[in-house]
């Protein structure tokens, strides 16, 4: 009754090929046909045949498959099934995505692309295995509290606990690992050549700058003990979360006598506005690691910058301890004081700011968020359904790259305690605040910047480019979401969708809805702008904090199936080679180039 072509595709990374065997069925609306042909699965190839069916299988809605081994158990990574046929209906390929290690012989039931357009005609098809596919990965994506007081985490006491499916390839792995091994080699080997003669002069710190050098690393080398400099990193360095604009002067500013013309100055740029802070308070309390047995120490600044006409941030004044009723008044350093004085001020400001740089800015507000959506998306949206096709790109190694930090680099006598001043629990108490204060407004740019009254400053090249990004974004989510939910009512009886948005705030946020996170979306509105806080988060704002690899909009899966969605895909790509021309055509006309947001140079998803 029909003819049909038929083409499997194999992952093209290490292994992903099998000696293993594979059986095919095709399922229809009205039968299902076995097509009687063994293959074996090469990798980065796709096998093709073509196949006559004795019945009607009417419109094609799954591809079932299996994998036969004789001798050895050999996984086999299948990207996806396209099929043709004679029918009029099917002159158009039929996509079957699956994009995952197939281990074992159990049959597996891959949905058709369109699955979730289809779901009214499958006779309750798409919802049994929706409902079989999401039983089997809540007891393989379990919940944990790893530290009271964080968000929740993946049930995994290491990498070699975490499902197939969301670890490392191999490619990936070794070169991670790789990274890891040149890193400790280059450490070790500045360590010794350091070590052969002592430091006479800050000039010695060049020394240790001999590698991976860039037009960044040059000017930070050059320019680091510089005013401007140290005001610019605040704008568009890589902590760019914590600068806001002050609407009135910091509590916590105590002026000491004889400082009363910085007092007046302070009011006057106030009143023009442009006056900022940097506030460290978060870190005020905090017990300081001790390290081979010495206790380190550790500051909770509070930086004051005035903004001249030419959009330079210039720093007028630090304090570097909040006051204490039980204390003397602290000291304000300021740029007149002697040059070292003054440096030294500095010098422990940008030591806190790496603390919030590395556990509020970069694995709270990146990492640990994308675990959330992560894990609450494999418990909660089944394959077929259109938010999991666009958010499962922006998963990708989350899972394992976090396990690996919970286990090696915060975990105890990790990293951390071993040789930063937070180290020894005090870090995990920085996180604690950092979660209780952390709000849904902080992690939208539109929302955030406004709260920080950072927007409209030409100075502000994070700010401007976060924006962009964000719009581009958002566009690319509007246009999966209206092709998929007709109206407002759509949304608000999808109970997938409204129960994978409980699951982040009540459960991996441990009920965050008294810091803005939703419970339910009640309009397209509303689910765009959380789904674009998602993917932003999980790659602009990495980004923005850290610095990735592979280029946003241009993954390699292809869960969507048609060309309304490929459309939207195409228009996102565009977006983002435009806005790369722009950047690039910007940066020619600056001193120092900005880059952490130029689109190439954004990765998909928190990998690193």
């Amino acid at each position: 009754m029909g003819h049909y072509r038929v083409a499997v595709a194999t992952g093209s990374f290490a292994f992903s090929g099998s000696v293993n065997s594979v059986q095919l069925w095709l399922v229809g609306l009205r039968a299902e046909a076995e097509l009687g042909m063994t293959l074996w699965p090469i990798k980065g190839q796709t096998m093709n045949f073509e196949v006559d069916v004795s019945e009607d299988l009417g419109p094609l809605v799954f591809v079932k498959l299996r994998k036969i081994h004789l001798l050895v158990k050999d996984a086999w990574f299948c990207n996806h099934i396209t099929v043709w046929g004679s029918e009029q209906s099917m002159e158009k390929e039929v996509v079957f995505p699956c994009y995952r290690w197939v281990q074992g012989d159990d049959i597996i039931c891959l949905p058709v692309a369109t699955a979730w357009m289809m779901r009214n005609e499958a006779q309750g098809l798409f919802q049994k295995h929706a409902e079989e596919e999401l039983e089997e990965r809540r007891t393989l994506y379990r919940w944990a509290t790893w530290k009271e007081g964080i968000p929740l985490s993946v049930d995994a006491a290491s990498e070699k606990d975490l499902p197939v499916d969301v670890r490392f390839y191999e490619g990936k792995k070794i070169d991670f690992e790789g990274t890891q091994v040149a890193g400790v080699i280059e450490i070790g080997l500045k360590r010794l050549y350091t070590c052969l003669s002592s430091w006479d002069s800050l000039e010695d710190f060049n020394q240790i700058v001999w590698r991976n050098k860039s037009a960044l690393s040059e000017r930070v080398r050059q320019s680091w003990k510089d005013d401007d400099f140290f005001g610019y990193q605040f704008l568009n360095g890589i902590n760019p979360t914590l600068l806001r604009r002050s609407t009135s002067l910091p509590t916590r500013l105590v002026i000491p006598p004889g400082t009363e013309g910085l007092q007046a100055q302070l009011e006057r740029k106030l009143q023009e506005g442009r006056l900022f802070e940097a506030d460290y308070s978060l870190l005020a309390g905090i017990q300081a690691n001790e390290i081979q047995g010495e206790r380190q120490h550790l500051a909770a600044p509070l930086v004051m910058f005035k903004m001249e006409p030419d959009g330079k941030l210039l720093p007028m004044a630090i304090q570097l301890q909040p006051p204490c009723s039980d204390s003397p008044v602290p000291p304000l350093f300021l740029p007149s004081d002697p040059s070292l004085t003054w440096l030294l001020a500095k010098a422990w400001v940008k030591n806190s700011d790496f603390q919030l740089h590395e556990l509020q800015a970069h694995l709270l507000k990146t990492h640990l968020m994308a675990e959330v959506f992560a894990v609450a998306t494999m418990r909660c949206l089944p394959g077929m359904h259109p938010i999991f096709k666009l958010l499962m790109p922006h998963f990708r190694y989350t899972l394992e790259i976090n396990t690996r930090a919970r286990t090696k680099l915060i975990a105890d006598g990790g990293i951390f305690d071993q040789v930063v001043n937070t180290g020894g629990g005090g870090h995990l108490d920085v996180l604690r605040r950092a979660t209780a204060c952390l709000t849904y407004r902080s992690l939208c740019p539109p929302d955030d910047l406004a709260d920080r009254g950072l927007l409209g400053l030409p100075s502000a090249l994070y700010a401007h480019d976060a924006l962009r990004l964000w719009d581009i974004i958002s566009r690319y989510v509007q246009g999966m979401v209206q092709l998929h939910y007709s109206g407002d009512e759509v949304v608000q009886s999808d109970p997938e969708l409204q129960a994978w948005c409980r699951e982040i705030t009540e459960i991996g946020l441990c009920g965050a809805q008294d810091r803005g996170f939703p419970v339910s979306f009640q309009s397209r509105a509303e689910l765009c702008y959380f789904v674009t806080m998602c993917i932003f988060t999980c790659s602009a704002q990495h980004s923005a904090v850290n610095q990735g690899q592979v280029p946003l909009g241009h993954h390699k899966e292809e869960y969507f199936s048609g060309p309304g969605p490929k459309a939207v895909l195409r228009r996102f790509q565009d977006d983002l080679e435009t806005l790369e021309g722009e950047i690039v055509a910007r940066n020619k006309g600056l001193d120092l180039p900005y880059e952490h947001l130029k689109p190439k140079r954004i990765e998909n998803s928190v990998t690193i």
